[in-house]
């Protein structure tokens, strides 16, 4: 049979193809070249990458103890103090804020939503701080942590603001109960800050605060620093001696107390361990 241009064509393409494998794909054997085909392809090694583990980041412990706050290199009371009365046999009970602690074996606590202690002098004060192994805030380092990181004139700022501490639209316990009346027997009487619209527990104004969150420092009790004087006001009084932060009464002795005042606690910072 003649040999066709077509089939002459086909034959030479067969051939050349044969070539091409053989110069191209040197490495393939005979017996690839009549069974190849492409590699399959392992589509799970292409997935995305898995997030790498997060790192945690180990954070120093604070070095005060719960509900204090570190101010500079020292410890402030978060909240304004109160008092637990020690038994002969180790207990403890909350003692009464309404009362002098005088003659009483009590120690000093700071904790929110409880009444505060008023009726207490610096001397008493002083030894309470002592028995938790805290002393008494210089007025240095109570003023700092009163103005807060930003050393405002109030915590919460530079112009005061109504009802952001206890120090608004209060009501005045001696016209109440005594007829105006303000005499060492009527400023200790028990029921003073026992009055609607007086004394208010511990953190109630989440407004009077600042960035070392601590919290009543202006308004409800005055407190009392180792200068002899009481600093913040009280809830019926943040100005007369000062705006806030610094107003300061230096007008009573150290062994002076009422119903309006009160105190909290310092400490150098890593010298105390937790009050519980």
């Amino acid at each position: 049979m003649p040999k066709t241009p077509t089939t002459v064509r086909a034959r030479w393409a067969g051939v050349a193809a044969f070539a091409f494998t053989l110069i191209v794909l040197p490495t393939l054997s005979a017996a690839s070249l009549s069974s190849f085909s492409a590699p399959s392809l392992d589509v799970t090694s292409l997935s995305a990458t898995a997030p790498a583990p997060a790192i945690e980041i180990a954070r120093a412990p604070s070095p005060c103890p719960t509900n204090m706050a570190l101010v500079g290199s020292s410890c402030i009371d978060a909240y304004e103090a109160s008092l637990v009365e020690i038994a002969a046999d180790g207990t403890e009970a909350p003692f009464s804020p309404y009362a002098p602690p005088n003659g009483h074996h009590v120690r000093a606590v700071s904790r929110p939503g409880v009444v505060p202690q008023a009726h207490i002098s610096m001397v008493e004060a002083k030894r309470a701080c002592q028995a938790s192994g805290k002393r008494l805030c210089h007025a240095k380092e109570w003023k700092t942590a009163c103005k807060g990181p930003e050393s405002t004139r109030y915590p919460y700022g530079n112009s005061r603001v109504d009802g952001a501490c206890v120090d608004t639209n209060r009501t005045s316990p001696m016209a109440v109960l005594h007829q105006g009346e303000h005499t060492a027997r009527t400023m200790n009487d028990p029921l003073a800050n026992q009055q609607e619209g007086t004394l208010e527990p511990t953190g109630s104004s989440a407004a009077c605060t600042n960035g070392y969150n601590v919290h009543d420092m202006v308004g409800n009790v005055h407190e009392w620093t180792d200068d002899a004087s009481f600093r913040g006001g009280y809830y019926l009084d943040t100005t007369l001696n000062g705006e806030g932060c610094e107003y300061r009464t230096t007008a009573h002795a150290a062994a002076y107390y009422d119903y309006s005042t009160g105190f909290r606690c310092c400490a150098d910072a890593g010298s105390v361990d937790d009050d519980g």
